[in-house]
C-alpha cells in the first residue's frame, strides 16, 4: 500500500481520536493548530503539529493523500478555504478523501422530529448557517468530499460527571426537547471506515441510536455515581451563557441508518447509558 499522508485542519478533540487509529496503520498525520502552547495535545495523539496559519505548510500538504477540516466557520466563512483555497484546488488531483466535519445544527428545528441526511436544510441559528455556507463552499470545490453531520459529542473529559460531581449540575426542562448525542470514539471509527471506503460526495449523519431529553443524561450520570439527582430547573428560568441557550433552540431527532448500511459501522456506543458507563470505567 502506498504511504498515506492525514492533514487535519483544526486538530481537535475529534480528529485526535481518528489520528491514533491512522498512526496504528502507519500512516503519517499533520495536525494544524493556531498556538504553539496546543502542540503538545497535538502530539499526544499521535500527530505531528504544524503551527498555522503562522507556519507555513506547503511542504504537508504537497505530502497529504486526505484532508480532514474540522475548524469551524466564521464571519468570513471557511478558515481553511479563506486562507488556501487556490493551494488545495490546484493539488486536488492528489486527494484520496476529503472529510468536513459539521454538524446536525444545519437541519435546524423539527420540534422533536426525526431528520434524515435528504431533510432540506432549515438552520434556526447563526452557527447552523456558517455551516451550510461552509459545507457549499466545499463542494464547489470538486474535491472526494464526504460530509459528515455530528450530533452533540461527549467522551474522555467531555461528560456530565464532573459538573454532577461538584455539584453545578442541572437538569434543564424545556418540554418536548430532545438531542442527539455521538461518543467521540464513535466519530473515530466511522471517519476511519469512510477513509477506507471513500464515497465522493456522501453525506454522513453521526449520532447513536437513542437521541433523549438532556435531563436524562444528568440524572443517569447521577445514578451511576450514587449521588442525588440534580435539581430540575425550568428552561424559562435557567441562568444560561447566550451560546448554551441557543442550543435549546432546536429539538429533533438524528437518524444514522447511512453509517451502518454504508459503512457496515456498528457503534461502540449505541446509547447514552453505555457511553457514560464506559467513561465513567475509564475513569476509574
Amino acid at each position: 500500500m502506498p504511504a498515506r499522508t492525514m492533514l487535519s485542519f483544526g486538530h481537535g478533540y475529534s480528529a485526535g481520536a481518528l489520528s491514533p487509529i491512522l498512526h496504528r496503520q502507519g500512516w503519517t498525520v499533520f495536525g494544524t493548530t493556531r498556538s504553539a502552547d496546543n502542540a503538545d495535545r497535538v502530539r499526544d495523539t499521535d500527530a505531528t503539529p504544524l503551527i498555522w496559519p503562522d507556519q507555513p505548510i506547503t511542504a504537508e500538504l504537497d505530502q497529504a493523500s486526505h484532508l480532514l477540516i474540522s475548524a469551524g466557520p466564521g464571519a468570513d466563512g471557511d478558515p481553511v478555504l479563506e486562507a488556501m483555497r487556490n493551494e488545495i484546488a490546484a493539488r486536488r488531483d492528489q486527494f484520496e478523501w476529503v472529510g468536513y466535519l459539521s454538524t446536525t445544527g444545519v437541519y435546524g428545528d423539527h420540534q422533536g422530529g426525526w431528520v434524515d441526511e435528504n431533510t432540506p436544510l432549515a438552520p434556526s441559528t447563526k452557527r447552523g448557517q456558517l455551516r451550510v455556507a461552509a459545507e457549499a463552499d466545499w463542494q464547489s470545490m470538486d474535491l472526494p468530499l464526504h460530509i459528515f453531520r455530528l450530533a452533540g459529542i461527549y467522551g474522555p473529559g467531555r461528560g456530565p460527571f464532573a459538573k454532577v460531581r461538584n455539584g453545578t449540575a442541572r437538569r434543564i426542562i424545556k418540554s418536548g426537547q430532545v438531542f442527539s448525542r455521538i461518543h467521540v470514539d464513535d466519530i473515530a471509527q466511522v471517519l476511519a471506515a469512510s477513509i477506507a471506503r471513500p464515497n465522493p460526495g456522501a453525506i454522513y449523519n453521526l449520532c447513536d441510536d437513542d437521541p433523549a431529553p438532556p435531563q436524562d443524561v444528568i440524572a443517569y450520570a447521577a445514578e451511576l455515581l450514587g449521588l442525588p439527582i440534580p435539581p430540575a430547573v425550568a428552561f424559562e428560568d435557567a441562568d444560561m451563557t447566550a451560546m448554551a441557550r441557543s442550543f435549546y433552540a432546536e429539538s429533533k431527532k438524528v437518524r444514522n441508518d447511512r453509517i451502518k448500511d454504508e459503512l457496515g459501522v456498528t457503534l461502540l456506543y449505541p446509547d447514552y447509558r453505555t457511553g457514560l458507563q464506559a467513561l465513567l470505567a475509564q475513569d476509574g
